[in-house]
């Protein structure tokens, strides 16, 4: 049994929860990949994975193996990388994630310049707006926006503010009136983001001035894009990044209210981060991308925060 193969096959398994993905995965059969986990339990004497006629899932055994073999072979991919990533000029594949609505607009326009600068770079781009585990899903760099109090094992080059608007259009505000200060949003229809935990307040701060807000509305969504068409539509308020909305306050299509107000949801950080883990800290590429964020999308000095 090549080991190596084996466990690479169990974790293609594991994050595919089935042997045919997995199998198209790796190029291989699905047999092959079924014979060589057969194996692998063999060589361990216990199962790690059940199976169905629909799924495969882990026993609790192969769960605690997951988490050991992940980081093993992570260890080994950033251990290649280290001496293939340490030329002259960045080279290999970078896999990053970020927002998705942040992804279209603010990486989105530079993706030719980058490949540009960097042509022996291969860009891996998974837009998403749930948070990825970075060692799971083999990611180089994560864009993330808020807090990094939950992620204490990452490095995190702070990029810029993020600042949010809260906006309507011109027909919902003349239909239903403009809200005359944050405590009226509670009889307004506000469109919101579908937050982990839900918990909908908005945190109004001028000065010394503090007010929570509990929002409600009949659209929640978990892409801020859907937002801004529903507010663009007339569904509501909605409460949006600025590199979202700028352009439709520029236009007229969306009217920004309580512009003396610093607001956000339930009171979150307003940072926008890219992080990456302690083993990428050398890695060339990942300064390459990190660095050009910096550069074309931000035009701020960069600030080290963890």
């Amino acid at each position: 049994m090549d080991k190596l193969l084996a466990l690479k096959t169990f974790v293609r398994v594991a994050d595919a929860a089935g042997f045919s993905k997995a199998a198209r995965n790796l190029g291989v059969a699905t047999s092959s990949a079924t014979r060589l986990i057969d194996l692998l339990e063999a060589s361990l004497g216990t199962a790690l994975v059940t199976r169905s006629t629909r799924q495969v899932a882990l026993t609790d055994a192969g769960k605690t193996y997951y988490e050991q073999v992940t980081r093993l072979l992570n260890d080994l991919a950033q251990a290649d990388a280290s001496v293939s990533d340490a030329g002259a000029e960045p080279h290999g594949s970078l896999r990053v994630t970020m927002p998705v609505a942040y992804g279209h607009m603010c990486l989105g326009p530079h993706v030719r310049a980058f490949l540009e600068r960097y042509p022996k770079i291969e860009l891996d781009v998974v837009l998403t707006d749930a948070i990825l585990n970075l060692v799971a899903e083999h990611i180089d760099v994560a864009v993330r926006i808020g807090s990094m109090e939950s992620d204490v094992g990452l490095i995190a080059r702070q990029l810029n503010s993020h600042r949010r608007h809260v906006v309507a259009s011109h027909e919902y505000l003349t239909q239903v009136g403009t809200p005359a200060r944050p405590a009226d949003l509670v009889h307004h229809h506000c469109l919101r983001f579908a937050y982990e935990p839900a918990r909908w307040v908005w945190t109004f701060r001028r000065g010394e001035q503090l007010e929570e807000v509990p929002v409600h509305g009949r659209l929640i969504a978990n892409n801020s894009e859907i937002l801004r068409e529903g507010a663009l539509s007339g569904a509501g308020i909605a409460l949006l990044p600025h590199w979202l909305v700028d352009g439709d306050i520029q236009s007229g299509g969306l009217t920004s209210i309580f512009e003396d107000w610093e607001v956000n949801p339930n009171g979150e950080d307003i940072t926008v981060y890219a992080a990456y883990l302690p083993n990428r800290r050398n890695s060339r590429k990942v300064h390459a991308f990190v660095d050009f964020l910096l550069e074309r999308v931000t035009r701020q000095p960069p600030e080290n925060v963890g």
